[in-house]
């Protein structure tokens, strides 16, 4: 990557609902773990999108609403070029959910393996179809800028085929359908990290809490995945803001056999109108729901019934995760609901007492790096997640071993 201009990784973190992005210097080995510059543009689809970056405030913003993602975009693109004083971007990074039983390694964006990427769109509705449509608008704008894909499914292939194997006929394996895991790339994150926060404790038996409007679960030994909760798509494991986790199949068949749901319908039951928003009425996010749970009448019910369930899925998940790795020596918690809802973390805590975990109310209700008492069997930690930086990180080392 030598060349006389100063040379930058642009990362790209596209959702159905936000775009966040962050210039590495592509120069520096190790890769820093902090940008030159971030920011993020958010409820893209909503009738009140935001800007904001690492020198500007959340500022209220207009995106044209046939092409919010298009235009969001085209925002980014031009606040960065307004920014580069003499630099030049030599690659970019893009966060990809699924890449099937094909990709797993960070690859060389082309034509044709975005046309492939495609395929897996049904399996991750919610994010799949929005690094793909940047990549093609990227590849009309800026032609000579490689562009690389980076899997969450990659961190997973560690885990013992027993974790990835599901109980349908043994053929389904043979063509694909397995436990792939998903939010890899946070976990990876939590595999360098980790390790420089708690030293030697982070290589034992470890189990990493991703909860965000996905959610999902990852015990790890010696920093590597060991089993998770999200399986071949994006809707396993823990109850979410919008989606179900984990559900008897033969409710879906109930559904579009007695209720007589389209498959479409039932799909959008399921990623759109479930989880929390579903059981609670109220909202997708824990930290509205909360605010109605001292509320009268059905309103109240509703939002005190939701939360113990969100809670409970969390709380069985992880004491399934236990049993699988024989013990507990640390508990992370990350992404949005992890790293700034200390009620959740609260109720989740407590209802691990028999696993010897003990919470200080006062370094929780801060957000501290440890919420554990000193005499708490289990240290519990809250550690921001960075994935921007691990794509960055893998992007860098395929451009210099280009």
């Amino acid at each position: 990557m030598s060349n006389s201009q100063p040379s930058l990784i642009l990362a790209l973190n596209c959702g159905s609902s936000s775009i966040k992005f962050a210039l590495f210097d592509a120069q520096v080995r190790p890769l820093p773990r902090e940008p030159l510059w971030h920011g993020k543009v958010q409820g893209i689809a909503g009738p009140a999108p935001e800007y904001s970056d690492s020198g500007t405030a959340q500022q209220r913003i207009h995106l044209d609403h046939e092409h919010p993602h298009t235009a969001a975009l085209a925002l980014i693109q031009a606040r960065i070029v307004a920014r580069l004083d003499g630099r030049r971007i030599v690659a970019i990074a893009h966060r990809v959910v699924h890449g099937g039983s094909r990709y797993f390694e960070p690859t060389v964006v082309t034509d044709g393996s975005i046309a492939e990427l495609r395929a897996l769109i049904p399996l991750a509705p919610l994010h799949q179809p929005f690094p793909l449509k940047a990549m093609s608008l990227l590849f009309e704008q800026w032609p000579g800028i490689v562009q690389v894909a980076c899997f969450d499914t990659a961190f997973h292939r560690t885990a013992p085929k027993v974790e990835q194997i599901l109980p349908l006929p043994y053929s389904a394996w043979e063509r694909g359908l397995r436990r792939y895991g998903f939010h890899g790339l946070s976990y990876d994150y939590m595999s360098h990290v980790l390790p420089e926060r708690h030293g030697d404790l982070a290589r034992g038996r470890t189990i990493v809490a991703h909860l965000g409007s996905g959610a999902s679960l990852c015990a790890m030994q010696n920093l590597q995945s060991i089993a998770t909760t999200m399986g071949f798509s994006a809707l396993d494991g823990l109850m979410m803001g919008t989606r179900t986790g984990s559900l008897d199949p033969g409710a879906l068949l109930y559904l579009m056999e007695i209720e007589k749901l389209s498959l479409e319908e039932v799909g959008r039951t399921l990623y759109n109108q479930s989880g929390l928003l579903g059981v609670s009425g109220i909202s997708a996010e824990p930290r509205v729901v909360v605010k109605h749970e001292s509320d009268s009448g059905e309103v109240g019910e509703r939002a005190r019934i939701a939360l113990a369930l969100y809670v409970r899925r969390i709380v069985r998940e992880i004491g399934a995760l236990i049993a699988v790795i024989g013990g507990l020596d640390l508990l992370v918690f990350t992404a949005g609901v992890g790293e700034h809802n200390a009620f959740v973390r609260e109720r989740v805590c407590r209802d691990l007492a028999f696993a010897g975990i003990k919470l200080d109310a006062n370094a929780n209700a801060i957000d501290a790096p440890v919420i554990s008492t000193t005499d708490s069997r289990v240290l519990v930690a809250v550690e921001p997640t960075n994935e921007e930086w691990i794509t960055a990180r893998y992007t860098q080392e395929l451009m210099g071993a280009a």
